[in-house]
């Protein structure tokens, strides 16, 4: 495994998945500012908000709600499911449809659920079947140009998100923040990109010790959405097992698990603590006594610390790093980062069982 092997990177990474990494910190500024830009009614008085999406799309989602949690008066949740929760009722219900192609069922069946139920409805995607309806029920299309897999529009699905957010009164002014983070996100990657060699590259050094083992995410706060993105990052890019794990919850369970069985565990995992500063601080202190009971019962873990000085940076500095491991690892794996062969053959039997 040679991970400075750039040519043989062109050969495995057939649609540039590498550029799409490369490009994250502009897409996620640019989608904030697209997302300034989109015509948006002057609505007020909602109660709640559920963002119905799935994959790539909920994921975005997911950052937003962990994001705005200390920040927006109102209940934000993420609906990855048909239908919706019997809550979401009314106009006092803000239902955000996020689909990156514009047909994903769930999403589509989430859409006629929030009509139904009287709730207002603004869709966001590059078009398809969620575009066509919401286009002809008067509800607010805010689209974006993407051609590439929905993981890869992550900055996309967030930032248009933060956007909408900011501009309903739900959040305070984002823009230093957003341009902080965006800053932040190019000094790290300066250390990352795939010219720089794996004995100066951190990204590279830990695909490398990732090769060949099971890998548990661990995360708190704001990072459990990170550790999740690292687990789906791990599984689609790389095409390798992984799962991921929240703090303090896996202080009541997970910890227990960490004894049988010994022959599987201790050579064939591998446990990767996220730390920043905006880290609550007890919950640093179980990161830190929990990794030391992995290592206790000889279990490999490491520890990736955020850079940057807000939450924000926090976040995105290692959902950077994460995508550019997960691509690393994918080389050394030897698979194409892009196509996602298991995923497109379960939709066609879903779609065929109709």
């Amino acid at each position: 495994m040679n991970l400075d092997d750039l040519d043989r990177f062109k050969q495995l990474d057939t649609l540039n998945m590498l550029g799409e990494i490369d490009g994250l910190p502009d897409q996620l500024g640019f989608a904030y500012q697209l997302g300034m830009k989109h015509s948006l009614p002057d609505w007020k008085d909602f109660s709640r908000v559920v963002i119905a999406g799935m994959g790539g799309s909920a994921i975005g989602a997911d950052l937003l709600a962990a994001y705005a949690a200390s920040l927006a008066p109102l209940p934000v949740s993420v609906h990855r499911d048909y239908s919706l929760p019997l809550f979401a009722r009314g106009a006092e219900t803000l239902v955000v449809c996020s689909s990156h192609s514009g047909n994903t069922e769930e999403t589509l069946d989430a859409f006629e659920a929030a009509r139904k139920a009287g709730c207002r409805i603004i869709a966001v995607c590059t078009g398809g079947e969620l575009a066509k309806r919401a286009g002809e029920n008067d509800i607010p299309v805010w689209t974006f140009d993407h051609t590439g897999q929905p993981r890869a529009a992550v900055g996309f699905s967030f930032g248009l998100l933060l956007a909408m957010f900011q501009r309903l009164g739900f959040i305070p002014d984002q823009k230093e923040v957003v341009d902080d983070a965006v800053a932040a996100m190019k000094r790290s990657q300066q250390h990352l990109k795939a010219d720089v060699p794996a004995a100066k590259n951190p990204a590279k050094r830990y695909a490398g010790q990732l090769m060949g083992r099971w890998v548990t995410i661990v995360g708190s706060g704001v990072l459990s959405v990170v550790a999740r993105r690292f687990k789906g990052q791990m599984n689609e890019v790389a095409k390798a097992g992984a799962n991921f794990e929240f703090l303090p919850e896996a202080d009541h369970n997970t910890l227990a698990g960490t004894i049988n069985p010994q022959e599987t565990l201790n050579a064939h995992t591998m446990t990767l603590f996220l730390r920043s500063g905006s880290d609550h601080p007890r919950n640093r202190l179980r990161s830190d006594l929990t990794r030391q009971a992995f290592m206790l019962e000889g279990l490999n873990t490491d520890v990736l610390d955020a850079r940057g000085d807000t939450s924000l940076a926090h976040m995105w500095t290692l959902i950077l790093f994460g995508d550019y491991m997960a691509y690393y690892l994918a080389m050394g794996y030897g698979v194409d980062p892009t196509p996602i062969q298991a995923l497109v053959e379960f939709k066609k039997a879903m779609s065929e069982a109709k």
